[in-house]
């Protein structure tokens, strides 16, 4: 069945900076707080929740997609091992990380470059949740669930904490989504830009003069 998504509008101003502790190094590179650590937090729980009532009782393997991912994976499966504990229901997990590179800058490429999937021989017959930070147009999506579907697991399914608004990415969208959110570059939470602003507790948008501060 499909769970319900929390959508940010269009013109969702954000957080001002000033309401938030964030490392001063980032000072002048943020434009605002788009969503706050504890909001991040309760939402992941509530997905925690909705995954263990459909999937509760499964064996799942958990494929990370890193870098970007392994923060709300983290939290995730730490969110799913609690209610494990504290339910009739358990899902036994192991988790397998992946990495997907398909950014320069703020632009995504063609080129998608998957390491650590080239054999994924093991997920035969099983039961996977991928779990992904961002969707965006959904073409990195849609080719990793085609070489992850070519290794004929029994069910998959996508977790993915954020959704860019785009006209053509409905064909991809996790079944478990977060926060929908406009189509803006966001960093932190262990999304970065070039690497940096993985440090960030927050999901903040960068500034301009961030992007031009760190481009490669």
């Amino acid at each position: 069945k499909p769970w319900q998504k929390h959508n940010l509008l269009d013109d969702w101003p954000g957080y001002s900076l000033d309401l938030f502790s964030y490392p001063a190094h980032y000072s002048g590179d943020l434009d605002c707080v788009i969503i706050p650590h504890g909001v991040i937090m309760d939402r992941t729980e509530r997905l925690a929740r909705n995954i263990m009532d459909d999937l509760g009782d499964h064996d799942i393997v958990v494929l990370c997609v890193l870098k970007g991912g392994y923060q709300f994976c983290a939290d995730l499966v730490d969110r799913i091992k609690a209610l494990s504990r504290n339910s009739n229901r358990t899902i036994p997990m192991r988790v397998h990380f992946i990495r997907l590179k398909s950014y320069l800058n703020d632009r995504s490429t063609e080129d998608l470059h998957i390491v650590g999937a080239e054999d994924l021989s093991f997920l035969a017959g099983k039961n996977v949740l991928i779990v992904e930070a961002i969707v965006g147009t959904g073409k990195t999506m849609k080719t990793l669930l085609e070489h992850v579907e070519a290794f004929r697991p029994k069910m998959i399914k996508v977790a993915g904490l954020l959704v860019k608004r785009l006209p053509h990415n409905s064909a991809c969208l996790p079944d478990y989504v977060g926060f929908e959110i406009p189509n803006r570059f966001v960093v932190g939470y262990a999304l970065d830009y070039n690497e940096y602003f993985r440090d960030l507790n927050h999901i903040c948008v960068i500034s301009e003069s961030g992007k031009l501060k760190y481009k490669i």
